[in-house]
């Protein structure tokens, strides 16, 4: 269940959990499917007749997404990277199940019928190693309103706050938006987006590379709900003065995995089947305000000793996703001022970025669910603001909504724009740069975790970790170039002005920085040049440096 700001005001204790919910891909309710109202996940024991010989990278993956893994030495494909056997799944349809959607990862197929059907029929079948009911008829749903939002006009501080807490401001100006990665946002529905003025540069730029719906097996996820619309806001959103998003030069998938009907496991079969999608397209980074643990059926709730990583199977999917080199964010939960009290899955996984939510005073919202992970571990990881944080759903004014929904994009924008920064940084560095310079990292706790981050150290730390210091203040290359010139400085500059001047003197192009925090600087200003000699020259508070670039044709 998506924990985005919502204030449920019915909650029940947590009773049986099925230490293995959900996985697969999409489906949605009998509202919107018609007859189907019983869905099962069904666990293969091996991948059949496909081998990894018959498979090449290409054949499963994007380019981007190759390159991806490539960057962090993984192994591609993997037993993971190989689909399910085609022929269990015809096995299975012929005994009368509808296939909805499959998981390549998890190894499990997503099937459903119209009335309840004996599973023992699958549990016989020498290569089905278990079958799990993830949906079933249950009556009106407690959780249909479970995204709506805490709206609040009356906060008073600043648009950017949850940018300048944690000096992502810093970040924008010099340059750090975003810009080249990919986002993967997993929610319950972007109405509107294809019409808020928040998104205008979105749109006009060609920034939304993809969308898909697996509740429903779609492409059109502009409908629904708007919580989706408002997360992308804080992601992507820009209106001077009024609103400021956290990484408003990324690109975009939007991928609608929330039934916001009703609340069952299956929806951990939509996400993992969105978190697939993600992967095979590349992504970088999955931004998931959502979250599980209590369901319409209550033998399917998880308990707290579900949350130590290991159990709930969106956890688990969130960890594989991981391994293919993705940063997975997610939301801690609204949860602390309810009876569960706890994180919820998928937060609890040890390679997840947990986000809980401070308010603009940087103190602990009274929803902001409380770690630690049932296996003792600090969750959440850090806190940004989620009280206040102004969004737009609507194509009318902005207002300000409340919850870990809204921390958490916070955050995985901030992470774009470190990895833009520093693109040599791997998932693990970023998430133990964020960790070791928040401002609680020595003295860790269930509330905070490791404290508020702040994006310039992490950046420090990364740089200091990948970039080589020069000899000198500063150093460019490679020389001669037939592409981009980096700058390399022995230390962040501070301001900076970047003047380009050809051979005869003319000046090509000037940028100005009033607060440049990076060691590294990439000039592309001479991409389409012609062939022959350039100087560059560095202004900084430590002095003026010229260096001369030698341009070859490509």
């Amino acid at each position: 269940m998506v924990t985005s700001l919502i204030n449920r005001n019915l909650i029940r204790k947590p009773k049986i959990a099925f230490a293995f919910l959900i996985l697969l891909l999409p489906l949605t309710l009998v509202s919107q499917e018609g007859a189907f109202d019983y869905f099962y996940r069904v666990y293969f024991g091996d991948k059949g007749e496909n081998e990894y010989n018959l498979y090449s990278p290409e054949d499963l993956l994007t380019e981007r997404a190759v390159l991806r893994r490539q960057k962090s030495g993984i192994a591609t494909p993997d037993f993971r990277d190989i689909p399910v056997y085609q022929g269990y799944i015809n096995q299975i349809t012929r005994l009368g199940y509808s296939l909805h959607s499959r998981s390549k990862w998890m190894n499990t197929a997503l099937f459903k019928t119209i009335g309840i059907s004996d599973i023992e029929r699958l549990l016989e079948m020498p290569f089905v190693r278990d079958v799990k009911i993830v949906r079933r008829p249950s009556g009106k749903s407690e959780f249909s309103d479970k995204l709506a939002p805490l709206v609040s006009q009356d906060d008073p501080s600043a648009f950017d706050r949850p940018l300048s807490m944690i000096n992502g401001v810093q970040l924008h100006n010099s340059g750090f938006t975003g810009k080249g990665r990919l986002i993967a946002v997993l929610d319950g529905g972007f109405q509107n987006s294809d019409q808020i003025p928040a998104l205008n540069d979105l749109r006009r730029r060609g920034g939304i590379k993809g969308t898909y719906d697996f509740v429903v097996n779609n492409s059109f996820v502009y409908g629904y709900h708007t919580h989706g619309t408002q997360v992308l806001s804080v992601l992507a959103g820009k209106i001077v003065n009024m609103l400021a998003g956290s990484a408003p030069e990324a690109d975009y998938l939007l991928i609608r995995t929330e039934d916001t009907g009703s609340e069952f496991p299956v929806e951990e079969d939509y996400w993992v089947a969105g978190a697939e999608f993600a992967d095979s397209l590349g992504a970088d980074i999955i931004s998931s305000s959502l979250g599980y643990f209590m369901f319409d059926d209550p033998q399917m709730d998880y308990k707290y000793s579900s949350m130590d990583g290991r159990t709930a199977f969106v956890t688990r999917a969130a960890g594989v996703a991981v391994s293919k080199g993705i940063l997975v964010v997610s939301s801690a939960g609204n949860e602390r001022n309810k009876e569960w009290l706890h994180i919820i899955a998928p937060s609890d996984g040890d390679s997840v970025l947990s986000a809980g939510a401070v308010d603009a005073g940087r103190t602990i919202s009274a929803f902001s669910s409380a770690g630690p992970s049932a296996d003792g571990r600090i969750k959440p990881d850090v806190a940004t603001q989620g009280v206040g944080v102004v969004v737009q759903r609507t194509a009318g004014e902005v207002e300000r909504a409340s919850g870990t929904s809204f921390s958490c994009p916070v955050l995985s924008g901030m992470c774009a724009c470190l990895m833009q920064a520093v693109p040599s940084a791997s998932v693990t560095d970023i998430i133990s740069a964020i960790r070791s310079t928040a401002d609680r990292s020595f003295s860790p706790d269930s509330l905070y975790g490791y404290g508020i981050p702040d994006m310039m150290a992490a950046i420090r730390v990364l740089q200091d970790l990948l970039v080589i210091k020069p000899e000198n203040e500063s150093a460019i290359g490679p020389n001669p170039f037939t592409n981009n010139i980096e700058v390399t400085f022995k230390n962040p500059p501070g301001s900076l002005a970047v003047e380009i001047v050809s051979a005869s003197g003319r000046l090509i192009t000037r940028h100005i920085f009033k607060d440049y925090v990076s060691r590294k600087l990439t000039l592309t200003d001479l991409q389409n040049a012609d062939q022959g000699i350039y100087f560059i020259r560095l202004s900084t508070l430590n002095g003026t440096f010229t260096h001369k670039a030698i341009k070859l044709k490509r």
